[in-house]
């Protein structure tokens, strides 16, 4: 069996993974990258879900590092695609003009620009990317985690693998950045999942007794436009089905245009109009104002065909991740069937996209769109959906410190702001987002004050060296739903990963950073230095 052995590994390579891996090399350290799927960035490239960002994104609230990607992706439009005068001069320029984000852009230049921030040090040898691998077993002595095998999926594994079908990797720490916490259950970390009782954290949405299956729903995503001519999918077997399937509080069938608000509850009818003749440079994406939702196609598009020379586009292309995608019927982990709720929940995406095309009320009055084409050319993959399930709620390890409702709630906090951590890693903003649950939840969402990120939620309360370093951090069920986003993940991980490489350049441990005041100092004070901002200024939320 093949065995690799590197300062630390991190296994997972979405946001927090990726930014886990910068952080450790930038401190000159090696590294073992895992990725599942055949692009690094998870949420933002294999779920293919544009970021979801503060409305101050583009001054403040994230981390020096994710203003690098964010920028990166804007100078790969500038320097590959034909962009007219006008995009091309937009300081702030959004490929998509999508409503949900100020950079909705296709999946694939996050992926080139990912992979070109990795570049020097794959170059020099010190960080070494297994993909596409996923842990399958793990050891442990006591409280410390030895090793992980990774097992390659579908066939041999890459060349930086040696094309091994089963990898075991060791390092000093070991970083779970897996989209769902996989590496929790298999060292034995303590972990939670789903709801937690109100008894047990306070939080005044908590429900009455704890509810471990009851999580957000996955989404399985896709990207589409629309064109001339016949494009209708293949029937797809379980149509009938969810073109019948209505849960209790929506209003309608989930398949329609009609569904709650998240914010009021109320049924609203969204609006759908391909390719509308609208000025892309004009949007501006503020979740303050709105959240964006009212036009389905504008919402999350990530190719505005205006913004480009004439002929470059012959459509816009948008990215479904809207409300009646969301898979209700059972957890994605945990449970002995999830992987058919997996696939269920890609039957239902193409559901979707088949009522799209052929029972859909259109705008101008008939049924249906048959020129919708899926692009799977955009999200890689061989079904044409997203490679991988947007998976919203992970497990979550227990750690010293949980982040819980009433640390930023708006409605509790009212004009104090959000709770300041003595032992801040970082900092985030989004409300608390909550799409219906397994559990038969409607929507749950809180308005926020801007936040911070307690180091002591990235430290288990008993495992040494295993630190999370994605959605798994220690949040609650409903705290999760504003820490899970895009810049909250990847500063997680980078504050994970610098963790990691701070104890290692000390000798000491995750506990005794966060427990001795000197070098809690000196940790932050490191993270200050590569553009970790520890605190917000004076901010009102929404």
């Amino acid at each position: 069996m093949h065995e690799i052995h590197a300062d630390a590994v991190v296994v997972g390579g979405g946001l927090g993974g990726v930014a886990a891996a910068l952080a450790l090399l930038r401190a000159g350290r090696t590294v073992v990258l895992s990725e599942e799927f055949d692009w690094l960035g998870g949420q933002l490239t294999s779920q293919a879900v544009p970021p979801d960002e503060p409305s101050w994104v583009e001054n403040l609230g994230v981390t020096a590092s994710y203003r690098a990607l964010r920028e990166g992706v804007r100078r790969y439009y500038r320097d590959h695609y034909p962009l007219t005068e006008a995009a091309r001069a937009a300081r702030e320029f959004n490929p998509g003009g999508g409503h949900v984000s100020r950079l909705c852009h296709e999946p694939r230049v996050a992926v080139a620009v990912i992979e070109a921030m990795l570049a020097p040090y794959r170059g020099s040898g010190r960080l070494r990317v297994l993909q596409p691998y996923r842990p399958v077993a793990a050891t442990v002595d006591g409280d410390r985690v030895t090793s992980v095998t990774l097992a390659a999926v579908t066939g041999a594994g890459n060349t930086d693998a040696g094309g091994a079908d089963e990898v075991v990797v060791t390092g000093a720490y070991i970083l779970d950045a897996t989209e769902t916490g996989e590496l929790l259950p298999l060292t034995g970390t303590e972990y939670v999942t789903g709801f937690e009782a109100q008894a047990e954290t306070g939080e005044p949405s908590a429900p009455a007794e704890s509810q471990p299956l009851n999580m957000q729903a996955v989404s399985v995503c896709f990207a589409m436009d629309h064109v001339d001519g016949d494009h209708t999918i293949d029937r797809p077997a379980s149509y009938d089905y969810w073109r019948d399937y209505q849960p209790s509080f929506w209003g309608d069938k989930l398949l329609s245009w009609r569904c709650p608000n998240p914010r009021t509850l109320e049924i609203m009818e969204r609006s759908f109009t391909p390719n509308p003749d609208d000025d892309p440079l004009a949007v501006v994406a503020d979740q303050r104002i709105s959240p964006g939702d009212g036009n389905l196609w504008t919402f999350r598009r990530i190719a505005a065909r205006r913004n480009f020379l004439p002929g470059t586009y012959a459509s816009d292309i948008t990215l479904v991740n809207w409300p009646m995608i969301d898979y209700l019927e059972g957890p994605a982990f945990d449970v002995p069937d999830a992987a058919e709720h997996l696939a269920a929940a890609r039957e239902l995406s193409k559901s979707v996209l088949y009522w799209m095309q052929t029972e859909a009320p259109r705008h101008d009055g008939g049924t249906g769109y048959p020129g919708l084409r899926l692009r799977g050319d955009v999200t890689g993959s061989a079904d044409g959906l997203a490679q991988a399930p947007y998976i919203r709620e992970s497990r979550r390890i227990r750690a010293l410190y949980t982040v819980t409702e009433q640390d930023l709630s708006l409605a509790v906090r009212g004009d104090k702001g959000a709770v300041s951590y003595a032992d801040s890693v970082g900092i985030g903003m989004y409300r608390i987002d909550l799409h219906p649950s397994t559990g038969g939840d409607n929507y749950l969402d809180v308005a926020c004050s801007p936040f911070e990120i307690p180091l002591g939620a990235l430290i288990p309360r008993r495992v040494a060296n295993l630190l999370p370093a994605s959605k798994n951090i220690g949040t609650t069920h409903i705290t999760n739903g504003a820490y899970r986003l895009h810049p909250v993940e990847w500063n997680a991980g980078e504050a994970a990963g610098a963790l990691a490489a701070f104890c290692l350049d000390r000798a000491t441990t995750p506990h005794a950073v966060r427990e001795d005041e000197t070098l809690l100092a000196d940790f932050q004070h490191r993270l200050i230095r590569d553009g970790v901002s520890l605190r917000w200024p004076e901010i009102v939320g929404y």
